[in-house]
């Protein structure tokens, strides 16, 4: 036992799921490269970058060195790797580690034709704290995730540690009436994203272990509530079958019509980019896609939005044709008047009283099933009784076979042999007469 504590305290530790894929492409490594290099299949690699297993032994070891980051680029991604606070950045007001903001001040390729060596834009930067409401940052993420800490790091940073229910409702005030926002432009139905911002954080609620100790807690509901927005079985539902009206304003109607045209898969990549202002692999891992069909995707999305938006197609670069998508998209989404969602305890309440719904309707289907097993035994056979047919009239037999109607001489010869003795002489020796 001790030697296996000693091994696993000795182990390299190994960034977050996002971050080892992050790493890998910024080393232009491919899936089956790191696979040949470790000796797993590439399968298991994709694993790994999912966050669904992660190694152990030796080949945590190779994988760790393998995906190991150079000396230049550990200095300039220390900020990324400290999650005790926001980081300044001498572009934005404050920058959260992962966030839109510090992804622009690193060089991510942008998918075009051409290339380009403008930084990513941040997000909203024109009107950090009414556009923060109104659009979802990571750095209500890092807040959570800090005041899940231990009591030490609380203490390094000055503030108490916050029960469960008080680091939600913080998580909810900051991302809530953002996250409605978005799901609005995903959707364009304002009550169906008010029910998928809701539903997610009910989700959360119910997997706050898990969610409270997320990199990314706001990114973690924010892909549940896409998932949820994007569901197609909202088509059956005659409440969400068809979108709100649009916009009156010729601009803004124009621009939400070209993303409900889009396709969702586009649609999700396109809002993730430009207007919640992820990076490229960021983008690809939350949409469940490689970075080249992330790239793809984004590349076709503009191409049809700039259709439909003239100032679009007059952009010179793809930075400023982001930034100018991420300037409209940020516009529609505070000129539209979405729902206000329900307080963080009413929130709370239902996600608790949804599970415990569920448990008593389980716990009475097995009842149930007992019942009627039971009842099953008690009631049944102990053996099989085939069925009796029923009777019915048979046609087409032969007629009736057999010997011959006995004659007058052939009844008086019976009678004869019945009347003598049946054993003796007289039996064998016929008498004449």
């Amino acid at each position: 036992m001790t030697r296996s504590t000693t091994d696993e305290a000795a182990a390299p530790q190994l960034p977050s799921p996002k971050e080892r894929r992050r790493l890998r492409e910024a080393k232009s490594l491919s899936e089956d490269q790191v696979a040949a290099a470790v000796g797993v299949t590439r399968a298991t690699v994709r694993s790994w970058e999912t966050g669904r297993t992660s190694p152990r032994g030796r080949k945590r070891a190779l994988y760790a060195k393998l995906i190991a980051p150079e000396p230049e680029a550990l200095a300039t991604t220390a900020p990324a790797a400290a999650m005790t606070g926001p980081t300044p950045v001498p572009t934005a007001p404050e920058t959260v580690p992962g966030s839109a903001a510090e992804a622009a001040a690193e060089p991510t390729p942008v998918p075009s034709a051409e290339p380009s060596s403008e930084p990513a834009p941040q997000a909203f930067p024109e009107a950090a704290p009414e556009v923060k409401a109104m659009m979802v940052v990571p750095e209500a993420a890092t807040d959570a995730g800090r005041n899940t800490g231990t009591d030490t790091e609380a203490e390094a940073v000055g503030e108490r540690r916050l029960s469960p229910a008080e680091a939600f409702d913080e998580l909810y005030a900051r991302t809530a009436p953002g996250l409605v926002r978005q799901a609005y432009l995903l959707t364009g139905r304002r009550a169906l994203a008010r029910e998928s911002v809701e539903r997610a954080f009910q989700l959360a609620w119910h997997r706050w272990p898990e969610v409270a100790v997320d990199r990314d807690p706001a990114g973690w509901v924010r892909a549940a509530a896409y998932e949820y927005a994007m569901s197609p079985w909202h088509r059956l539902r005659r409440a969400h079958r068809h979108p709100d009206a649009p916009p009156t304003e010729p601009g803004k109607r124009a621009l939400f019509d070209a993303l409900l045209d889009l396709p969702p898969a586009y649609r999700r990549t396109l809002l993730l980019y430009d207007g919640v202002g992820l990076d490229l692999p960021e983008t690809a891992a939350e949409t469940e896609a490689s970075t080249p069909a992330a790239a793809g995707r984004l590349m076709t999305a503009r191409a049809a939005v700039a259709e439909r938006l003239p100032e679009l197609a007059s952009a010179a670069t793809p930075a400023e044709q982001s930034a100018l998508l991420h300037d409209r998209l940020g516009g529609l989404a505070r000129a539209e008047h979405v729902p206000v969602p329900q307080p963080a305890r009413a929130v709370r309440t239902g996600s608790e009283d949804r599970a415990r719904l569920w448990t008593r309707a389980a716990v009475a289907g097995v009842a149930l099933l007992i019942a009627v097993t039971g009842l099953t035994l008690h009631t049944a056979p102990t053996h099989y009784e085939p069925p009796i047919s029923p009777a019915e009239r048979v046609g087409g037999v032969p007629p009736r076979g057999g010997p011959q109607k006995l004659t007058a001489q052939d009844l008086k010869l019976q009678k004869t042999l019945r009347e003598q003795l049946a054993h003796g002489p007289e039996r064998l020796i016929p008498q004449l007469r």
